[in-house]
């Protein structure tokens, strides 16, 4: 016997209700999820923000992402600059990162942005996430995450004229000065500051180098940052290189280093900041630990940091050179599935 009509009606609802309520990410959709697999971080949401023309953000953040999902239990979304014309990944497009919305239901901000100029109905989210006091990493160029051209959220830009140096110098404790290596011939070693070894977040940190160079950094910092890391100018692009001698190691500017800041209700937010993080950066298995570290401490696990976290590549990982134009063009968010 045919089933009642309110049944069929019933049903129909039913089912077009799971049909189009927010699930994963799909293939169409301008970002990618990492849903947490077994670990201490299971049950935490990590929003990872990319934009930026020069480092390579765009393929750094998935890299991360992944390590946080697969070995440590973090669900990540990844969000990029994007082209809306035919969805692929555009850094040079400083005005369109879909999916910040996320943020939302995010305990943990990763953003790695240059001078992004970001729409209102885009800013918000971001707006919103800092007014709460929520953690954030920032890496590199993040120093100089937002140029914004709207007056609404003017105080987060880097030129901003009622925040100095805006949400570089307000939330990450910095903003951009100058190169103190010299860009693309002098290379960083990570250098363990004495005073916190016994810091959680250094945990297995041993050996940290990249290609890029080492920013000018305003010292003391400011509030109650903790310096973990100094970064030691080499007279090279190799890790092998020595140290140059002089003004630029003598002394050393502050290249990692946690902080507060406080939120417009007066909540406090952890941060952690590294003017290191270009995509060739994250070859080194000691820089991507220190990050990992970060991420745990700043959501509040680093009881369970371990003695040295697993930071193994996920799948391929060949990242291009910084550099300014030189993003590879025709990729998708889809492209960096798990």
């Amino acid at each position: 016997m045919p089933a009642p009509r309110f049944f069929r009606l019933t049903c129909l609802a039913a089912i077009t209700a799971a049909i189009f309520s927010v699930g994963p990410a799909s293939a169409a959709d301008p970002w990618v999820v990492y849903d947490g697999f077994d670990g201490p971080g299971n049950g935490k949401h990590i929003v990872l923000v990319s934009g930026d023309e020069e480092y390579r953000s765009e393929e750094a953040l998935p890299q991360l992402g992944k390590i946080l999902a697969k070995h440590h239990g973090f669900k990540c979304t990844v969000l990029f600059a994007m082209n809306p014309e035919d969805g692929t990944i555009d850094p040079d497009n400083t005005r369109n990162i879909p999916g910040l919305e996320t943020l939302r239901s995010a305990d943990l901000m990763v953003i790695a942005t240059r001078f992004r100029d970001l729409p209102d109905e885009q800013m918000r989210y971001v707006a919103e996430y800092l007014d709460a006091g929520k953690p954030v990493i920032g890496m590199r160029a993040a120093v100089v995450a937002f140029r914004l051209s709207s007056p609404t959220y003017e105080r987060f830009g880097s030129g901003s004229r009622t925040w100095r140096g805006g949400f570089g110098q307000q939330i990450l404790g910095q903003t951009w000065m100058s190169h103190h290596g010299h860009h693309g011939r002098e290379s960083t070693r990570g250098v363990l500051v004495p005073g916190a070894k016994n810091d959680p977040i250094v945990r297995g940190c041993d050996d940290i180098w990249g290609p890029t160079d080492v920013y000018t950094v305003r010292n003391p910092l400011p509030g109650d940052s903790k310096v973990l890391f100094l970064g030691q100018v080499l007279a090279g692009m190799n890790p092998t290189d020595k140290p140059v001698e002089g003004r630029k190691n003598e002394p050393m500017m502050s290249m990692a280093w946690t902080k507060t800041y406080q939120g417009t209700d007066g909540q406090t937010g952890r941060v952690f900041t590294t003017t290191m993080g270009a995509a060739t950066d994250f070859q080194s298995g000691g820089l991507r630990r220190l990050v990992v570290n970060a991420a745990y401490w700043c959501v509040g696990l680093e009881s369970q940091i371990p003695a040295k976290a697993n930071v193994e590549l996920v799948g391929k990982y060949e990242p291009l050179p910084f550099g300014f134009g030189k993003f590879k063009k025709g990729v998708k968010p889809s492209d960096h599935a798990l």
